[in-house]
């Protein structure tokens, strides 16, 4: 659930702090007063996009943190899927700072990318907007919807069809578009011959490009080498005077004569010594290398030569030997499949009947599937929009096909409505208005209230061409969601706000010239007074206080007996 949100710098707000509860969070105000901007800002937070008015002008930078608490272990397993390990507590923290034209954002303190966040954020929390309605529009979510009311059978069923769309595509990308002629074929497999050929007669081996390379490089700096190594033998040798070794020797015969006298000399003798030794294998081993550094002038032309090959064959097929030796596995591949062309395309024909056949069957048998669940889901729906004021709603589900396979099935759906009696089902694009819309998806979304596992629901827009007998459905399907899960509704429904288990008020005033938002949560008494405003307006009378009151105590009644059933 979201446990609290702070805000700063954005639009009319100069600095807000809120902590929310579980159950139904009610969010309420005059028109102006800023209520969308806390939506805004939520979702800008959540990796949405940012408005360029959003930042104040006389702010630095825009701020909006959300802490959630994650106490569902399914949750916490998705979240650690996407490398996101819930604080002490179950505490996830995530955040946006918006700079200009810049912004960031952090989960748990480390900066994560904006879809990072969305990943995050669709596990956490779920905004049911104007946007979110207009999704149920499309077909595409309304098969979505049937799928999940599916659920694992539907999951299984789409998945085995998923698996045979790969296996049938795959054929089907082998197989490829038009016959190769005998012509084009042949011309194939000649230059296939020659390029194998080309390679095979290199005799390459693995890594032989790095061996060589070095030993040209070697070879190539002999001189250099022969000098550096015979200067340093020289330094530190026994043959002048003046050489390390010749050097430290004397001075190791120096430390003998007084190392007797003082335990001191004697350690300084000992390291000295150690020394000596160390000296003396290192000018041996340079003698030993310069004695075997030989070079023939006739395996240099070799080793050039051989490196020259090797390149001209990297510069045709690939970076290294290593590649070029798999280029060669799939040019032998692709010979063998010419040569054999014709019984290749045979076999992949009969092939390609036979996973065609078994994708039919597995699509069949997922249609046969939605099509069961679809007259329960039409039922379960009808039941829903009957509770929220639609007394002869008449709700079904229409099936279609799409023109050829997909991996999710050969189904397209249309959620079909007649809203009045007599009328024939229709499309719902072209029967309901934006408040029909809002509460077909608020019904949908208490069908699913008790699987979805996402903590927080946000409201907004939900009472929008609604008001009376139907605004109190309405409220009453809001309590009963969340009774399971934590509720944020922003509202201006008087029947809404009435049913909540916390309420805010949400105000604008003038500090300092400017209009500055404000938000606090409303004890019982202000809550009341809240309502009666909500109820009467500007003028807040004895009636409309009794009313308000009345309402909060219809409303507490109810919920109370929802918990008994």
């Amino acid at each position: 659930m979201l446990k609290n949100l702070h805000i700063k710098n954005l639009a009319l707000i100069r600095e807000i702090d809120i902590d929310f509860t579980e159950g139904l969070n009610i969010l309420t105000g005059e028109t102006g007063a800023g209520k969308s901007i806390i939506i805004d800002s939520i979702t800008m937070a959540l990796g949405g996009k940012t408005p360029r008015n959003l930042l104040r002008e006389d702010a630095p930078y825009g701020l909006v943190e959300l802490v959630f608490l994650v106490n569902d272990p399914e949750t916490c397993e998705a979240l650690r899927t996407i490398d996101v390990e819930p604080e002490d507590g179950g505490y996830v923290l995530i955040a946006r700072k918006v700079m200009g034209t810049r912004s960031t954002c952090r989960i748990n303190g480390e900066t994560r990318t904006a879809s990072d966040v969305r990943r995050a954020a669709s596990l956490l929390l779920d905004i049911h907007g104007q946007s979110e309605h207009q999704k149920l529009l499309r077909e595409e979510h309304q098969l979505a919807l049937l799928d999940e009311y599916g659920g694992r059978e539907i999951a299984g069923l789409k998945a085995e069809v998923a698996e045979k769309y790969r296996a049938w595509s795959d054929v089907r990308k082998r197989l490829g578009g038009e016959d190769l002629s005998e012509e084009e074929r042949n011309r194939q497999i000649s230059f296939l011959e020659f390029e194998t050929q080309e390679i095979e007669e290199a005799d390459l081996r693995p890594g032989e490009d790095i061996k060589l390379e070095k030993e040209y490089k070697k070879m190539q700096n002999a001189r250099k080498i022969v000098v550096a190594v015979g200067r340093a033998h020289e330094l530190t040798g026994y043959d002048s005077a003046s050489g390390a070794g010749e050097s430290v020797g004397l001075a190791v015969r120096e430390l003998e004569s007084a190392a007797a006298y003082d335990e001191d000399v004697s350690e300084l003798l000992g390291m000295l010594t150690e020394i000596e030794s160390l000296l003396g294998d290192f000018n041996r081993s340079a003698a030993d290398y310069l004695d075997g550094l030989t070079f023939a002038d006739e395996v240099f032309a070799e080793t050039e030569e051989r490196l020259d090959l090797i390149n001209h064959l990297k510069s045709k097929y690939g970076r290294t030997v290593d590649d070029i030796l798999a280029a060669l596995l799939e040019k032998q591949t692709q010979l063998t499949e010419l040569k054999n062309y014709e019984e290749n395309r045979k076999k992949l024909r009969r092939e390609l009947e036979l996973r065609e056949k078994e994708l039919g069957t597995a699509s069949g048998k997922l249609t046969e599937a939605r099509k069961k669940y679809a007259e329960s889901f039409a039922r379960d729906v009808a039941a829903q929009l009957k509770d929220l004021n639609f007394a002869r709603a008449d709700f079904a589900v229409s099936f279609g096909e799409t023109k050829g396979f997909t991996a999710g099935g050969r189904d397209t759906v249309s959620f079909m409505i007649a809203t009045n009696p007599g009328e024939s089902r229709r499309a719902l694009n072209k029967v309901v208005s934006g408040g029909e819309l809002s509460r077909i998806m608020l019904g949908i979304k208490t069908m699913f209230a008790s699987e979805d596992r996402t903590g927080t629901l946000i409201f907004d827009e939900v009472d929008t061409g609604i008001s009376g007998r139907t605004a109190q459905k309405v409220a009453e399907k809001m309590a009963v969601i969340a009774m399971n899960r934590q509720v944020l509704c922003i509202t201006h429904l008087p029947q809404i706000a009435a049913m909540a288990d916390t309420h805010y008020g949400i105000t604008k005033n003038v500090t300092d010239g400017a209009a500055v938002t404000r938000i606090e949560s409303l004890g019982p008494e202000e809550s009341v007074d809240e309502l009666a405003r909500l109820l009467g307006g500007a003028e807040i009378t004895q009636n409309t206080q009794k009313t308000a009151t009345e309402m909060k105590e219809m409303c507490r009644q109810y919920k109370k007996n929802a918990l008994k059933c």
